[in-house]
């Protein structure tokens, strides 16, 4: 079993931390199955993830800990559906959920909103080692977190006291080590964590650095890369009695690479996408107050602040120029569950609450003349929200029927120094349905509407966004003659309107225990779904062709190669098209004595309702699987992983089209439960064993080789 509890952001999560058996063997929790896993954000009510009425996968420490990761997007194999579009380096992370990126995708941690948000620099920043779980709800929930979520939720929980401490012990420490040899990264890592005798005051500390290179391919070519990673996290809670629970942390990450301004793919440093100096500096700071009164089933209330910065600065190795981003968060929310038992067959939960946020950016540039940048405005969005959300269950000799309805409200506006202010608001109503004839049996659906408010990024960009090489003239690509670029600029559009979309979805699942052996179980759960999205909000580049011919291809009347909106040479935010996307998933886990497997299935479809063309952040369809052998009285595992990927040719430019692959990786773990060697723990394994080159993210982006890794971690408690 697994218990509950309460984490710094004032609501409830899983203990990850695996669980000592009555003879203590140790639970092998790579094959943690779905029922056992609790979903705390896809109602805002902690329920099993086996009986929510959509899909929601929860990945916990152990099992973060098999993958031994190097970012959080090596795990998300382990997530059907949602898939990370940058690349091999560590830059430029940036998560895609059913078709949808960047804005459409709402980050958190421990509920504190991630709003940085760059097309080259990443979506959010946070190490692996202070993650204990991650949740990822997929489809809309607008319903219940406004702007951001038509794709979906990934919301990270950080490590806690719980994670490190057994019973009866009041301090202790972890530290551990790591190595990869793909790109030659070193880790070290450290935790402390102290408790009050009375189980009042904890406090949890971590700190890990990494340090990584060029990156091996498996193409065979090295792909230039040079990072240093500290982060590191803070972390108290004070329980004074049983109903308050108070929080605090601190959680920042702080990073330092040289690469080209555009990391992202295959990217190398060379005209208009110059080597830079990219420093990186994280901040979120929270605090959270629980108040859950036994006297009372009405009660159960969370107040989570919290202040996020993120600030990138490029600095280009080969002149003076210095660009920076910095986007500020301020943000604060309620919620409360008010619980109403009826009988013993009919129960009801209200959860409801409100949302205020601010988000605002600053963008320099040392070589401008008014010290702007292009693409970056200083600009602001404020946003409010309310919403309300029942649970109700009716259970007898028919099984358990429940229906989650929900609604919210958002207000937002968007304002820019010297541009046109942009506000409006939107309702987000959702229902989901279960059904549960038996215990075993669920069969679910859901209606959702949701939203997406364009960012001020989308309204308010101009000056440059990038400069190419004009044909035209002699310069680098002719005989003789100095370089000769032209700039694109970017053009502010306040009249972008939200996205909207309309999603239905319906499954089913089953959940089996003592299947072929005493004390085994088998879960799967899978649905199909389809998104109407409405004005879809997309980037639109214009280059006058001419900028490509030489001077002996022109010809009379073609218009002239030059900078900026007059000559055809810029870049819009519009909404362009209304897309249609569609897809299918499914998860299941064994789980026995001896041994375990897990894995999914997903396969998405996008297109333009009104002209056919593919849309969305699309993938191939997916096979993942990770399956091990557990020898309990010996504390060892050894497992396996394979993703198999279908030819991918959903795509407009058949040039982009990319062929199928399958990767397999290998893994073992020993971590002794008893004797002198308890609480040490070594992993071994190798990824991409056959050393394939593949394509992940686009054609011609070849991914990580062949790569052997190693990682030894102590834990001691007192």
């Amino acid at each position: 079993m697994k218990n509950i509890l309460l984490t710094g952001a004032g609501v409830l999560a899983l203990n990850g931390a695996a669980l000592a058996q009555d003879d203590g063997e140790i639970m092998l929790a790579s094959a943690a199955m779905i029922e056992d896993e609790i979903t705390v954000y896809a109602t805002r009510n902690p329920i099993p993830a086996f009986d929510y009425p959509g899909q929601v996968t929860v990945i916990e420490k152990d099992v973060i800990d098999d993958f031994n990761p190097s970012t959080l997007s090596d795990i998300f194999d382990a997530v059907p559906g949602s898939n990370f579009s940058s690349g091999p380096r560590r830059t430029g992370d940036t998560p895609d959920v059913r078709g949808l990126s960047g804005e459409g995708v709402l980050v958190l941690f421990d509920g504190a909103r991630q709003s940085f948000l760059s097309g080259h620099d990443g979506r959010f920043f946070i190490d692996p080692d202070l993650v204990r779980a991650v949740e990822v709800v997929r489809g809309p929930t607008s319903a219940l977190y406004g702007s951001g979520a038509l794709g979906g939720v990934i919301a990270m929980r950080t490590i806690t006291a719980d994670d490190l401490l057994e019973d009866g012990e009041t301090a202790g420490v972890k530290v551990g080590a790591g190595f990869q040899s793909v790109n030659d990264e070193a880790r070290i890592t450290g935790t402390g964590v102290w408790r009050s005798a009375d189980e009042v005051v904890d406090v949890v500390g971590n700190f890990t650095h990494r340090n990584s290179g060029d990156i091996e391919l498996g193409n065979g070519l090295e792909l230039p890369a040079d990072d240093e990673i500290l982060s590191s996290l803070l972390k108290t809670t004070i329980r004074p009695n049983d109903e308050w629970t108070l929080s605090a942390q601190w959680i920042r990450y702080g990073g330092d690479s040289v690469d080209p301004s555009n990391p992202q793919g295959n990217n190398t440093a060379g005209p208009g996408n110059e080597n830079v100096q990219r420093d990186i500096d994280s901040n979120t700071i929270q605090g959270s107050i629980n108040f859950n009164p036994a006297s009372t089933n009405l009660i159960d209330a969370n107040l989570v602040g919290y202040f996020t910065r993120n600030n990138v600065t490029e600095d280009e190795v080969d002149s003076t120029r210095i660009v920076t981003r910095e986007v500020e968060t301020i943000g604060i929310s309620f919620d409360n569950r008010s619980r109403f038992d009826f009988s013993d067959a009919a129960s009801l939960t209200l959860t409801y609450g409100g949302e205020y946020y601010r988000d605002e950016q600053i963008g320099r540039d040392n070589m401008t003349a008014d010290g702007t940048r292009g693409g970056v405005p200083d600009a602001t969005s404020d946003f409010y929200g309310a919403f309300v959300q029942g649970e109700l269950a009716l259970s007898g000799s028919f099984g358990v029927f429940t229906v989650i309805p929900g609604i919210r409200w958002d207000r937002f506006e968007n304002e820019a120094p010297g541009d046109p202010s942009t506000k409006d608001e939107a309702f987000s109503p959702k229902v989901g349905v279960s059904y549960k004839p038996v215990p075993e049996l669920i069969i679910f659906g859901n209606w959702a509407e949701a939203f997406r408010a364009p960012s001020f990024n989308e309204i308010y960009a101009d000056n440059v966004h990038f400069q190419i090489p004009n044909l035209t003239v002699p310069g680098p690509f002719g005989p003789f003659g100095p370089p000769a670029f032209v700039t694109n600029f970017f053009v502010p559009n306040p009249d972008l309107v939200p996205e909207e979309s309309q999603t239905w979805e319906v499954g089913a699942g089953v959940d089996f225990d003592n299947v072929l052996f005493n004390g085994d179980s088998f879960t799967a759960k899978g649905s199909y779904y389809q998104s109407d999205v409405d004005n879809l909000i997309d980037l639109e580049v214009n280059i006058p062709f001419t900028c490509f011919l030489t001077p002996d291809e022109l010809f009379p009347g073609a218009p002239p190669c030059g900078s900026g909106e007059a000559f055809g040479n810029f870049s819009r935010n519009v909404n362009v098209t209304n897309a249609e996307i569609d897809g299918f998933e499914l998860e299941a886990q064994y789980d026995a004595e001896y041994f375990y497997i897990r894995g999914n299935y997903s396969t998405i479809d996008g297109e333009d309702a009104d002209t056919g063309d593919f849309v969305g952040v699309l993938s191939p369809s997916t096979v993942f699987l990770d399956g091990g052998i557990k020898w309990p009285q010996a504390d060892f595992r050894i497992g396996a992983r394979v993703v198999i990927a279908e030819d991918f040719d959903k795509v407009n430019d058949i040039a982009n089209a990319r062929d199928g692959y399958t990767v397999g990786d290998v893994y073992a773990v020993w971590e002794p439960s008893n004797g002198a060697l308890e609480g040490l723990r070594i992993d071994l394994g190798v990824d991409n064993v056959t050393d394939t080159d593949y394509e992940v993210v686009a054609a011609g982006v070849s991914q990580p080789g062949l790569n052997f890794k190693a990682a030894i971690s102590w834990r001691q408690g007192f």
